[in-house]
């Protein structure tokens, strides 16, 4: 296919009985909401992967009470070629019960991982700090760029400006991106988290979550949405739906509506392009 069309994949699928395919969270949001979605449609596609950005538990309960089938996850980052954690295809990814994040995988075959506090110095399993790998599909280092690549790669070690933590039973867990967290009022928000909670509304199609200037706070946080087919929500709603469910200063305060979210090429929200 040229370019992704949620109905002509839905089509594609059934007619080629096609049984593996990796994209962005948002293709499978699509295939899941399109008016056209049915089991049958997409029968034959058992192996399914994600990756690109964090996925909220939700979608994939909601994925897999329609069509019968799990999203597994993928990491990996331009600097590691390849992913460097995987779910195992016939294994269902765990969710932390304390942040309510999907894991994103194990390390592949040939990949070390492990997290690390400010000073390099790794953490003990449940700890939140950077997630760190090595192995032979990370890159050398950034071309021409010296400063940068002394920055990144320390000690052997690859610095992927990734917060997350990994539980006792090795499953590596993502958090956020470091230059995402939003500080409101000295309080560390995570929009991933916010994220999660609105995708688990039933209005809510897409969502994007990023820190925006405020006065008092310094800075307060603000959601970015798209609505499902035919579904209505408005914003004192996703707002209290949101306050039901995380701490006070986590809630958006500001929630704005569109047809559609900026993505890349691939499918990903681009917060940088929000904010």
């Amino acid at each position: 296919m040229h370019r992704f069309d949620p109905g002509a994949t839905l089509d594609a699928v059934a007619e080629h009985r096609a049984e593996f395919t990796i994209g962005a969270i948002t293709v499978f949001i699509a295939l899941l909401h399109h008016a056209d979605a049915a089991p049958e449609k997409l029968a034959t596609l058992t192996k399914i992967y994600s990756g690109g950005a964090p996925i909220a538990p939700s979608v994939v309960e909601a994925f897999r009470a329609k069509f019968g089938h799990d999203i597994h996850g993928a990491y990996g980052l331009t600097e590691t070629n390849s992913p460097t954690h995987m779910v195992p295809l016939l294994r269902r990814a765990p969710v932390d019960p304390h942040s309510g994040a999907l894991a994103i995988g194990v390390p592949v075959p040939g990949a070390q991982a492990a997290i690390v506090d400010e000073a390099g110095q790794m953490l003990a399993p449940g700890a939140t700090g950077e997630i760190v790998c090595r192995g032979p599909m990370v890159v050398p280092g950034y071309w021409n760029n010296a400063a940068e690549t002394a920055n990144a790669f320390r000690d052997g070690w690859f610095h992927t400006g990734d917060v997350g933590f990994m539980d006792e039973a090795g499953w590596f867990y993502l958090v956020d991106r470091k230059k995402d967290m939003i500080n409101a009022a000295g309080f560390k928000v995570w929009p991933r988290e916010v994220e999660d909670v609105l995708y688990s509304h039933p209005a809510v199609r897409e969502a994007a979550v990023v820190g925006v200037p405020h006065p008092r706070r310094g800075e307060t946080v603000k959601a970015v949405v798209s609505l499902r087919a035919g579904a209505t929500a408005d914003a004192a709603e996703l707002i209290a739906f949101c306050k039901a469910r995380m701490a006070a200063y986590k809630y958006p305060r500001v929630v704005e509506f569109r047809d559609e979210l900026p993505k890349t090429a691939t499918g990903k929200i681009l917060r940088r392009e929000l904010r």
